[in-house]
């Protein structure tokens, strides 16, 4: 099964950013996902399945 990935949530990763955080909001969803360190604000373009291989669990914003 297949995670769905939305605008807004936060994805914990198995590896950490060189600034110690694991956590990344997605800022766009396709074939490739922009994502920013929640830590530093650094972004970043991953391919789709780098980010389905590479993530521990997804997180849906509280609103």
């Amino acid at each position: 099964m297949t995670q769905s990935y939305e605008v807004g949530d936060v994805v914990t990763m198995k590896k950490k950013h060189p600034c110690g955080s694991f956590d990344w909001e997605i800022l766009r969803v396709g074939a490739d996902f922009r994502l920013k360190c929640t830590g530093c604000g650094r972004q970043i373009m991953i391919s789709r399945r780098e980010v389905e291989r590479s993530a521990k669990t997804v997180r849906k914003p509280s609103h």
